[in-house]
């Protein structure tokens, strides 16, 4: 079964060089959510960041997708990953079930 993984990303750059890389970043993301991994994803406000929420096998799986987004290939954030075990979710919520 699936565990549900938060990753935090926090900016570490100019929101300029994030700007230049966000259309690979949003490719990168709609591929994952194709490919069944990625629930849910967007920026935190104030805009110093976003998340991710994914569905993997393993923290390992989800370190594995994480590697390949563009913000972390080039250095542009750091990352935070929580797993996270949904106890309750309302209805049109349940893509967040592992």
């Amino acid at each position: 079964m699936a565990s549900i993984f938060i990753a935090s990303l926090t900016y570490t750059v100019p929101i300029a060089r994030i700007d230049a890389a966000l259309e690979a970043h949003l490719a990168w993301l709609k591929a994952g959510h194709e490919a069944g991994h990625f629930v849910a994803w967007g920026p935190r406000e104030p805009r110093d960041g976003g998340l991710i929420f994914i569905k993997a096998a393993s923290r390992e799986e989800a370190e594995r997708l994480l590697a390949a987004d563009p913000f972390m290939q080039e250095g542009l954030a750091d990352l935070q990953i929580i797993q996270w075990t949904p106890r309750f979710d309302f209805p049109g919520l349940e893509a967040f079930h592992g």
